[in-house]
């Protein structure tokens, strides 16, 4: 069984302001109920003279029973209800009972006397004396309809149905049940009655009038100082709450009629379980439980035992154990004096989904409000402990359920929390969700933020558009930055569009700041865009090449802002005559940028001015030269120094790529710098091919060189010359007798090789000689093979094709004579001569000498066809 432990809450009793408080759990769970002290009227005229002794709840009212007999009608605030006190009994109000329909109150008392109270009407108001006291009382829910009845229960030693009809509408009386005690209380709901006496609980059945059910005590304490607690849940479902007993049932029908003439309907206990406490009073919640109850052990208070403090407990029920939801104790007036019977427990279910339940916990001097906490309590609640987060979710996604507080009213608490906590970073992050399009509030907060010295912390948030602030909240904050930290105020002024602040008062801001800091490159560079997004192209132009004889050269590498506005605002008219500057400041994007706009900075205007500065020249010929050769075609004589002095990788590949340079120029440039690969290239073009191969053997000493070269060349004279240098070099004739096989014959090599020279690898340059040799032979053989067997096939399609048969059909003429080739008459008839071209001649019309040719196509000078075939 579940238990609980909690802390007594501090109560504030003064008479202004008095509230119940619930204990607060070591879990520190948010509470399920909130409580208020029903105070105005019934504080002040009743509750100061009188005791309360019981209580009925009805959508409309609250109708009071008190000690002396008095029964008071208040609204649900406590406001009494004027002319609606009623002087019903004479000693205490036992039990009160209200109609469906609010139009009649039901009451008993130990006098003995038993009333029923139209509240808007006298016509159904009735006495009934008995002899005895009446201890409870319940009055038709359907009372006040036509034809109801007017039926009443009461109950004392007896359960008495009380009727009013017949022809002279009598009061007529039946007796129900007695026999087995005192009826303390009744409960009547649709066609059913509940009353408990001393020893259970019994239900009737109004529609077959009979008893359907009887539940026992289960257990041995007084039924007078413990008395049982019932609640109908709904038509069906009754709730039990009997000292620190509780039961749920049910009434259901019988699914099929038993022979022993059982009723109709049958009552199933569907949960049971035992509390730590005594109950006194229980209520439905959904499908939870909520049981009023009373520590079963007193406190130590001075030198006596007094009672502790009620308890609301909220619980889901279970056959034979309960799982529990809540504990709150509760802080009532008097509570150390007073007994379970002296509390009750009342509940008024809503009639909408809007409306709340609300339990009543009444004591005699006292009378507490309880109802589950909505969204609004929820979202205090997540406010008091600092959960802001949740808070700002509940809010926004239950705004139409907020009655007190307001989504923005929360999100507002919490950017003042942030704030005050300092953390600045997240406030500003929680800005544009908390703020939202609200133009007046992202100013206030801006100057919030300003006061506080943490507009950088806001700068990135601001909005920019819906909404778009005040011109003054962006100058206040780019300002900010310009006298803190250089680099934001570089980047706003490069992210904020120019139509959100002032452009000129900024450019003045700046310069004031650039007096004092003459070489702050940084304040430089966002002048420029100051003046750039001013559309004075010519001062911002100038600001950046200021700046590049400022900054450093890594920095300058890192900026491109200067090419980007050349580009974008088609400022090369201004840079014409700054080539070198741009080419300072950043080569490379200079060059680009003379590329791409080559149309209008032409090749002659930028090598004029680059013409002293030989570095940035290069760079950018060799750009022109990447992009297109012929471009820079005049300066090819010029671009070989330039290749020699700053790339001469680039160089041999420039030398065979282009003709447009004098070759003794270039050779005594590559002879100064001793590039000995561009010699030898040199000197193969010039013709001087010796002296190549001299370079090549002498200088480089590369054998594979020196082969290629000569394979490249083709040259008798130069093999000659290559095999005569290498003949005493072992490494030379290890070169030669791996690649030389298949182009000069090596018997012009071996011979030569002196007796004894010890030459690496010999064996394996040998074996590589043979098997090239033998390759060669295998090619030829293969080859060989090949022609054979395509001369063959050829040769035999030739003579199938040359047996085919040529078909002449019978409108074929004679192209001499124009007469048909085919005749029918016999005696017409003549020889045909017919050529593989598919002309046709008569015989006798063909010269001797022209019956070989077919003479058109011999005209036109064609093929093998023209030979005749058919004779």
């Amino acid at each position: 069984m579940a238990t609980s432990t909690s802390d007594e809450p501090q109560v504030d009793k003064s008479e202004d302001e008095e509230e119940t408080s619930s204990e607060e759990s070591e879990e520190d769970c948010e509470p399920t109920l909130k409580y208020e002290r029903i105070g105005n009227d019934m504080k002040n005229k009743l509750l100061s003279k009188d005791c309360v002794s019981c209580l009925a709840v009805h959508s409309k009212f609250l109708v009071v029973g008190t000690h002396w007999g008095m029964i008071h009608i208040f609204d649900h605030a406590g406001n009494a209800i004027r002319d609606k006190e009623i002087a019903a009994h004479t000693t205490t109000v036992n039990q009160l009972s209200i109609d469906d329909q609010g139009d009649h109150i039901a009451s008993c008392s130990d006098d003995g006397r038993v009333m029923i109270s139209g509240l808007y009407t006298a016509d159904n108001n009735q006495t009934v004396n008995f002899d005895r006291p009446v201890k409870a009382v319940a009055i038709d829910p359907k009372f006040g309809k036509h034809g109801s009845g007017k039926n009443f229960v009461t109950g004392d030693d007896k359960l008495i149905l009380n009727e009013r009809g017949g022809l002279f509408n009598r009061h007529k009386s039946t007796l129900l049940h007695q026999g087995e005690g005192l009826i303390r209380e009744i409960k009547w709901k649709g066609e059913f009655i509940a009353w408990t006496n001393d020893h259970g609980v019994k239900i009737f059945d109004m529609t077959s009038r009979s008893r359907i059910t009887f539940i026992s005590k289960d257990h041995s304490y007084r039924p007078d100082q413990y008395k049982c607690n019932m609640c109908w849940k709904d038509g069906h479902t009754l709730l039990l709450a009997w000292a620190d007993k509780v039961k749920v049932c049910k009434v259901k029908e019988r699914a099929e009629r038993d022979v022993r003439d059982l009723p109709e309907k049958y009552v199933e206990i569907t949960a049971m379980f035992t509390i730590d406490s005594f109950a006194c009073g229980i209520s439905p919640l959904g499908e939870s439980l909520v049981i009023l109850t009373f520590e079963k052990e007193l406190q130590e208070e001075g030198n006596r035992q007094v009672s502790k403090r009620p308890h609301l407990l909220i619980v889901e029920p279970h056959m034979e154990y309960f799982e529990e939801i809540s504990n709150d104790a509760l802080t009532v007036r008097g509570f150390q004096e007073y007994k379970p019977s002296d509390y009750h427990l009342e509940i008024l279910v809503s009639e909408t989904i809007e409306d709340e339940n609300l339990f009543y916990i009444v004591s005699p001097k006292d009378i507490i409000v309880s109802k589950e906490r909505d969204t609004d309590d929820h979202v205090a609640w997540l406010l008091e402990r600092e959960e802001f987060e949740e808070a700002m979710e509940v809010a926004e996604k239950n705004e139409h359920l907020l009655r007190k507080l307001t989504q923005k009213g929360v999100a507002m608490k919490y950017l003042e929390y942030l704030l005050e906590e300092g953390n600045y970073e997240e406030a500003a992050r929680q800005c544009p969700r908390i703020l939202g399009k609200n133009k007046e509030s992202w100013e206030e907060q801006t100057w919030k933020f300003q006061k506080l010295r943490q507009l950088k912390a806001l700068a990135p948030y601001l909005p920019r558009t819906e909404p778009q602030l005040s011109p003054a909240i962006y100058e206040l904050v780019l300002n900010d930055f310009l006298n803190t930290d250089c680099e934001k105020f570089l980047n706003l002024v490069k992210e904020w569009p120019s139509n959100l602040y002032n452009v000129q008062t900024i450019i003045t801001a700046t310069l004031d700041r650039l007096d004092r800091e003459r070489n702050n490159t940084v304040l430089l560079r966002a002048l420029g865009e100051l003046y750039t997004l001013e559309r004075q192209y010519e001062k911002s132009l100038a600001i950046y090449l200021k700046y590049c004889s400022i900054a450093k050269s890594k920095e300058r590498l890192q900026n491109t802002d200067v090419f980007q506005l050349i580009h974008k605002y088609n400022l090369f008219t201004s840079i014409s005559d700054k080539i070198v500057q741009l080419m300072e400041f950043d080569e490379n994007q200079a060059g680009k940028l003379l590329i791409e706009n080559m149309d209008k900075l032409p090749i002659e205007q930028v090598a004029k001015q680059l013409e002293n500065h030989q570095k940035y020249l290069f760079t950018y010929l060799d750009r022109v030269c990447q992009k297109d050769q012929q471009l820079c075609q005049p300066y090819h004589g010029q671009l070989v120094k330039l290749y020699a002095e700053f790339a001469p990788h680039k160089l041999l590949p420039f030398l065979k790529s282009s003709i447009h340079y004098p070759l003794q120029g270039a050779m005594d440039e590559c002879q100064v710098r001793g590039l000995i690969p561009e010699q030898v290239y040199l000197l193969g073009r010039m013709g001087d091919l010796k002296k190549a191969l001299s370079l090549i053997t002498t200088q480089l000493k590369d054998v594979d060189q020196a082969i290629a070269f000569c394979k490249d060349k083709n040259d008798e004279e130069l093999w000659a010359d290559l095999i005569k240098f290498s003949i005493d070099k072992p490494s030379f004739i290890k070169g030669l007798l791996h690649n030389i096989g298949t182009h000069v014959d090596p018997i012009r090599l071996i011979p030569q090789i002196q007796n004894g020279m010890k030459i690496p690898g010999l064996r394996d340059s040998l074996v590589k000689i043979l098997q090239d040799y033998n390759l060669q032979m295998s090619l030829r053989e293969g080859c060989k093979r090949i022609l054979v067997a395509d001369s063959f096939n050829l040769l035999d399609r030739f003579v199938k094709t040359q047996k085919r048969a040529v078909s002449v059909d019978n409108g074929q003429v004679c192209p001499i004579c124009q007469e048909r080739i085919l005749v029918t008459d016999l005696k017409y008839a003549s020889n045909v001569v017919l050529f593989y071209c598919k002309h046709a001649y008569h015989e006798d019309c063909l010269p001797t000498h022209a019956q070989e040719r077919c003479s058109i196509c011999s005209t036109q000078r064609r093929g093998p066809g023209s030979k005749a075939v058919v004779k």
